[in-house]
């Protein structure tokens, strides 16, 4: 396939383009690089070091034999550039993780929450609708967030996207439907994902763009095969309060002998997903397209579940580290359960990879060997979620 990825300079978009790309499809990147300026905003860099794109690309071409292309430009402002690359390139496949991703960054202040809004949406909508005036037959998939269920307790098991109720109508009959699973974001960013259902929903309705919208879980872990083969090529790995993933962090902290910083009773449950998994999902999706008149198709890429504190205390054990409980920044409930369905993923032949020693040992490797870049100021949550927290 050829196959373009928008937002493909990013913690997921990267190893995904790699990817693809040793897969032997034809991949193009657009990024217009806003997650490197947003780590000179917050004065941190990736603990690891993040070589320029030229570099990256170079590095790619050298040890894979196999070419990317790289366009610099917002898919949120340059609309009339998306549309070209569309129509001139003529990709049969879309990837978007054009979006900012943190839900922390997201609530740092009315700047961020306006930029957030803007940028992701504006995002979804001029690729959904760039698409309908390339006249071109391309399959989005984008990269959402389990955020949009929320996290409350559910009392049941969170289907894939779409939920099946009975309504009452007015002669007392029973008519059942099938709605999109009801939204309930806990931030801007989580807000963005779940207005981003909407937006596919009516493109696919109204111009039957073909869509599979995939609901991940929190990414841990740094390299994927590819990412291992060049230190050129390395990935993200992101440990400040903002853009921090929680395992990562955690793991970075006892590589460091850094206490556990865990917000509030750590008795949030919350799914995760390992990031060769991410790369391999997107794969699947792509080889799984819906067929033309289909609806949105929905997946949760999600491997497993696990507590925040019990993840907490079993990395703390293993490293001989304390666990520092800190005020929660977040307008969240103090505990929540949390069961979700991932069948699509598992019937199609996804083989996860779980939290095991090995792998979190590889992550705690990384994390050790670049220990001199951590700047452990950074380490704490410095985004609150209602202004009276942020008055304190």
């Amino acid at each position: 396939m050829r196959i373009l990825i928008l937002g493909g300079d990013g913690f997921c978009g990267w190893p995904t383009a790699l990817h693809l790309s040793d897969l032997g499809h034809e991949v193009a990147i657009v990024d217009d690089l806003s997650r490197r300026k947003i780590d000179v905003e917050l004065e941190v860099d990736s603990l690891t070091p993040i070589r320029p794109m030229s570099e990256r690309l170079a590095a790619w071409r050298e040890v894979s034999g196999r070419h990317i292309a790289f366009h610099n430009f917002s898919v949120a402002v340059n609309y009339q550039r998306l549309l070209d690359l569309l129509e001139d390139w003529r990709p049969d496949a879309v990837v978007h993780f054009a979006e900012q991703r943190a839900a922390p960054y997201s609530m740092k202040s009315s700047y961020h929450k306006r930029y957030t809004v803007e940028n992701n949406l504006s995002a979804t909508n001029n690729l959904l609708a760039a698409i309908v005036d390339s006249g071109r037959d391309i399959h989005v998939v984008h990269l959402g967030t389990m955020g949009v269920y929320g996290y409350g307790s559910a009392g049941m098991q969170i289907p894939e996207g779409y939920l099946t109720v009975k309504v009452e109508t007015d002669d007392g009959a029973e008519v059942e439907e099938e709605i999109l699973y009801p939204p309930h974001p806990g931030s801007i960013y989580h807000m963005t994902k779940t207005q981003d259902q909407l937006a596919f929903y009516f493109y696919n309705k109204n111009d039957g763009v073909r869509i599979t919208d995939l609901h991940q879980g929190i990414v841990w872990g740094t390299q994927t095969a590819q990412t291992r083969r060049d230190a050129r090529l390395i990935n993200r790995f992101d440990y400040d309060g903002d853009y921090g993933t929680v395992l990562n962090r955690f793991l970075m902290q006892a590589a460091v002998g850094h206490p556990l910083t865990v917000h509030g009773t750590g008795g949030q449950t919350r799914a995760f997903i390992h990031i060769q998994d991410t790369v391999r999902c997107i794969q699947m999706a792509l080889e799984n397209a819906p067929t033309p008149g289909d609806r949105v198709q929905i997946f949760n890429q999600v491997t497993e579940t696990h507590r925040v504190r019990d993840l907490a205390k079993m990395i703390a054990e293993r490293a001989d580290v304390g666990i520092d409980y800190l005020p929660n920044p977040r307008n969240e409930a103090d505990e929540n359960d949390l069961h979700v369905k991932n069948d699509r993923f598992l019937n199609l032949g996804l083989n996860p990879t779980t939290l095991s020693e090995g792998l979190m040992e590889e992550v705690t490797d990384i994390a050790r060997r670049y220990a001199d870049r951590c700047d452990l100021r950074r380490i704490p949550c410095q985004s609150y979620w209602s202004a009276p927290d942020r008055a304190e």
